[in-house]
């Protein structure tokens, strides 16, 4: 009997998120797919990447070049020109997987590319549980829809939101509320620390009913996130308290570990199909 072909899988971005996602392909999913490219605009977080693989046979020079070597892309860099990569990747007939979810936000023509070329959009349920009964739950009538999500401060360095607002997380000493508003807001002004109000919005299909509060405290040491729904079903309530990826204190590891999963399901229906 043949061998099943190994998915190519290509890596955009080689930071924290993107390097674990890496590593679990060779680790966890070498039976079904193979890393073929990582590529970033940083070349230096590419090259240390490959030290774990194959040298530098793995690096593309490009984002075109990523593309060509692989079927399906793993997004994981939140950039400015990220909606427009995933629309390219789409375009060039590739599945994508996205971690910046906030991104599809609002991107109808996205989903619309992603059906016309018959390509897969992969989205990760995140640091929340619940998505599945959330998705259940729209197809009625939603009354009600927020999401509470409760990070230690050292999560939000390096964000222009504070220094607009003239906000010093060193001087916080008690808890406080960062923001209290729309989700479009959220992902906007938060977009590497609220990627699960975006899921939450897409799996909810009431992206204008859910609002966003953001709470710090120099005493929290996990990431939590609380969803209350009320709706005609009835009402719902789940609370997440995840710890902190090792790698990246903006994100938390239950949030990782969920875009493994997404693409063992993935590797699986694939293998069910042929």
């Amino acid at each position: 009997m043949n061998k099943q072909k190994k998915i190519r899988v290509g890596v955009l971005g080689c930071g924290a998120i993107g390097s674990r996602m890496a590593l679990s392909i060779k680790q966890e999913l070498k039976s079904r797919a193979v890393l073929s490219a990582v590529y970033d605009v940083q070349i230096d977080r590419a090259k240390k990447l490959a030290k774990n693989f194959s040298g530098g046979r793995i690096i593309r020079n490009s984002f075109e070049e990523l593309l060509d070597s692989c079927d399906l892309m793993v997004e994981a860099v939140n950039a400015k020109d990220t909606q427009q990569l995933i629309r390219q990747a789409l375009i060039a007939k590739k599945d994508v997987l996205v971690m910046s979810v906030g991104k599809l936000l609002g991107a109808q023509d996205i989903f619309r590319i992603a059906v016309r070329n018959r390509c897969r959009i992969l989205v990760p349920s995140g640091a929340v549980a619940g998505l599945d009964a959330l998705k259940a739950a729209s197809l009625r009538k939603i009354y009600s829809i927020s999401l509470t999500t409760r990070k230690p401060t050292f999560g939000f360095t390096q964000n222009e939101y504070f220094q607009k607002n003239k906000i010093d997380l060193a001087k916080l000493t008690r808890e406080t509320v960062l923001f209290d508003g729309d989700v479009e807001s959220a992902v906007k002004y938060f977009p590497q620390n609220i990627n699960v109000a975006a899921a939450i919005a897409l799996a909810s299909m009431a992206a204008d009913q859910l609002r966003i509060r953001i709470i710090t405290s120099p005493e929290y040491r996990v990431n939590s996130h609380e969803i209350e729904v009320t709706g005609e079903f009835g009402r719902m309530i789940t609370r997440t308290e995840n710890e902190i990826c090792p790698d990246n204190p903006k994100t938390s590891y239950l949030a990782v570990l969920s875009a493994i999963q997404t693409l063992k399901q993935y590797f699986e229906e694939v293998k069910i199909g042929t």
